[in-house]
């Protein structure tokens, strides 16, 4: 996560923050099969 904020100017947190929420979105939106599928 700290990699990722240092490259788009993001706190960690701020990373782990938008990270959570869209898996979030990803669970109620009801596609998490077809993502887990994808994943493997």
């Amino acid at each position: 996560l700290e990699e990722i904020g240092t490259e788009m100017g993001l706190t960690r947190e701020r990373v782990r923050q938008i990270r959570e929420k869209a898996i979030e979105k990803i669970r109620e939106s009801g596609n998490a099969r077809v993502l887990m599928k994808y994943l493997g």
